[in-house]
């Protein structure tokens, strides 16, 4: 089977994702086109260079509806023979374009593709496309539905964590967050956002906030609490669906949740022939890809169960992997992926993660693969699988390899 190489991998900084955020005026297909824009020019492509673009995002109403990915293509410098395909596996979507792309690469479907993501969180707001899994009774109901703070709870206290396990795994990311800036860690893979005379907007991660203290956080309100336990009572449906547990320790707030941001990311994949033809030397290669299906009611589980797919499909264990990224969409999503596979907490988001950095949806997933990889060949170590907790039960997660 043909190789699939990671040849680039670049990432906008992420905004605040509000009104005050650097980002605000920048629309999705402008700050994708500006990533595409970035992969063509720093691995000098011709504007025809690759067979397609894989654009995930989830929210794909006004500004993000219709096919992003096109309207993206069409606005960047990539020529007008290229398509586009916007996909949408919710928080993984960015990793779910990358896993596509070389899939169809190993399968002889194109020589290189570019995939990614964006969600402009601060501009369409995250669940204003009415989803029928939150908003169809029928649907909602025979799911034992609730929303994924509840799930992050029903987490924390099917399997034992604290709000002072969380607080502290929510300081640590704030702590190597700014150590990787300060250290210039993500300088290979951020792209600097200017405005339309091309004046620079953001050059950093916007939503940080290095001085956060554990005493800081422990003086913030449970952020689920009320709708769990009050109005409309989300706590009920949790039991009814988890009878064992008698109630709902509410551990997750603001500072140990993932922020909401804007921002997006890509990665040129290609084969051996493709890196020749432009003379690009590639950086890793995809070993493994996988996705899953777990319960929509904890629905944020799934990185333990695709990571067992993964390694159990491709004769691995969890000691052949060197690096982790592990999706801080909450700190009990983290948390128990580290009781699971007893993972040594410092391999595990070495630079921080999206509790520190924030989580645009589409975008995520690929820059998860993107930053573990610049960590691989900072630390010079080989392997890293990076994993993304999904919206409604699933999991995905890929494995890359130095080459």
């Amino acid at each position: 089977m043909t190789e699939a190489y990671i040849y680039d991998a670049v990432r906008s900084p992420r905004g605040k994702g509000r009104k005050d955020g650097a980002l605000h005026e920048v629309t999705a297909v402008r700050l994708s086109a500006q990533i595409l824009n970035a992969i063509k020019n720093r691995n000098n492509l011709d504007g025809h260079a690759v067979e397609d673009v894989i654009w995930g995002n989830v929210t794909q109403v006004k500004e993000q509806g219709g096919c992003l990915a096109r309207t993206a293509v069409l606005a960047s410098e990539l020529d007008q023979s290229i398509p586009g395909l916007a996909i949408n596996r919710f928080c993984a979507s960015g990793m779910e374009a990358v896993n596509l792309a070389a899939n169809q690469i190993k399968g002889g479907a194109g020589e290189a593709y570019i995939a990614g993501g964006v969600e402009m969180m601060g501009r369409v707001a995250m669940g204003s496309d009415g989803a029928a899994i939150a908003v169809d009774p029928s649907v909602a109901m025979s799911t034992y539905f609730v929303p994924q703070g509840i799930s992050a709870d029903l987490i924390a206290t099917e399997y034992g964590f604290t709000r002072e396990q969380a607080d502290a795994l929510a300081v640590e990311s704030q702590i190597r967050a700014k150590a990787a800036w300060d250290d210039n860690r993500f300088a290979k893979s951020i792209v600097p956002i200017v405005d339309q005379n091309g004046l620079p907007i953001l050059d950093h991660d916007e939503y940080m906030r290095p001085g956060t203290t554990t005493e800081a956080l422990g003086a913030l309100k449970a952020s689920f609490k009320d709708m769990g336990e009050v109005m409309p009572g989300f706590d009920k449906v949790a039991i009814m669906k988890y009878p064992h547990l008698e109630r709902i320790n509410h551990i997750h707030h603001a500072g140990n949740s993932s922020g909401i941001v804007d921002g997006s990311a890509a990665i040129l994949i290609g084969n051996k022939e493709f890196g020749e033809k432009y003379g690009l030397k590639p950086r890793a290669r995809i070993r493994a890809t996988a996705k899953i299906g777990t319960d929509p009611t904890i629905m944020l589980t799934g990185p333990v169960p695709v990571t067992e797919k993964i390694l159990k499909e491709h004769g691995m264990a969890i000691s052949d992997i060197d690096l982790f990224e592990v999706n801080e969409a909450f700190a009990s999503v983290v948390m128990r992926f580290m009781q699971a596979f007893d993972v040594d907490p410092s391999v595990v988001n070495v630079n921080g993660g999206s509790i520190a950095m924030g989580h645009p949806l589409g975008a995520t997933g690929a820059m998860i693969i993107g930053t573990v990889l610049d960590e691989l060949e900072r630390q010079d170590k080989e392997v890293g699988l990076a994993t993304l907790c999904i919206a409604s039960g699933m999991g995905a997660a890929t494995i890359i390899e130095r080459v």
